[in-house]
């Protein structure tokens, strides 16, 4: 079985309430560990993340270590950064064999066409996100960020991503789901699935010959995909830990 989820946004609360949503998601990773073949983390799983040399983010050690022990067990993982997680360097590559990408990906699985997409920087009118992005990921400004004490710079990050999401939750987008619509130009270029993420929009849409997928958030209502070698579906969390 192919998994695949995004926005998680661990770190987001308070420490107590964190603590318990971290909780929820080692249920899941527990769930899954027997029949999972291959974990597609479509971004943001972490609120925040930015690793120097030595440091990484302390409190989500135990999602860590879930993650390498799931990879250990055979399970392969790939990791797509989301606009909240983009300061990965090589820690995640090197310590927990997972991999990660920048950008977006195009695999076939099992014979069909996927398009996987965190979906940050696709939406239309997004312009001043679009500037910031091309800023933060350049490689001059993480350069200048790893110069930072590591508890500036990863309480910076912290900080950064709520202020983030102030402006996204008062940024209007217009009625046109912007990422819908790139979907459906994917499926028209030949893809069979299209993933994404970051609009937080829970969807499971049939175009043509096609389907496109939002995987939704992990706040009120956390949703996974699975893809069983013929058809995709979403699953409620929720459900599949009380089972």
């Amino acid at each position: 079985m192919i998994y695949f989820l995004s926005d998680v946004h661990l770190g987001i609360y308070k420490r107590e309430i964190d603590k318990e949503r971290e909780e929820f998601f080692l249920s899941f990773i527990n769930k899954i560990k027997n029949d999972c073949e291959h974990l597609f983390i479509v971004g943001d799983l972490f609120d925040y993340w930015f690793e120097y040399k030595y440091v990484i983010p302390k409190y989500f050690y135990r999602t860590i270590t879930a993650l390498y022990d799931l990879r250990k067990s055979g399970t392969r993982i790939d990791y797509l950064m989301g606009n909240h997680d983009f300061g990965h360097r090589n820690f995640f590559s090197e310590e927990l064999d997972i991999t990660v990408h920048k950008d977006d990906i195009q695999p076939i699985i099992q014979g069909k066409k996927f398009y996987i997409s965190h979906g940050d920087g696709k939406i239309k009118n997004d312009y001043a996100y679009n500037l910031v992005k091309k800023i933060f990921r350049h490689k001059l400004s993480l350069w200048l960020y790893l110069k930072l004490h590591p508890d500036w710079g990863i309480g910076l990050a912290s900080h950064s991503s709520k202020e983030s999401r102030k402006y996204s939750d008062k940024k209007r987008f217009g009625t046109e789901d912007s990422l819908e619509t790139f979907a459906k130009e994917k499926i028209d270029a030949g893809f069979d699935y299209v993933i994404m993420g970051h609009r937080h929009l829970l969807k499971l849409t049939q175009y043509k010959q096609g389907v496109y997928c939002n995987l939704g958030e992990w706040f009120k209502s956390p949703h996974f995909a699975v893809f069983d070698g013929n058809t995709l579906s979403l699953k409620d969390v929720k459900q599949l830990i009380n089972k």
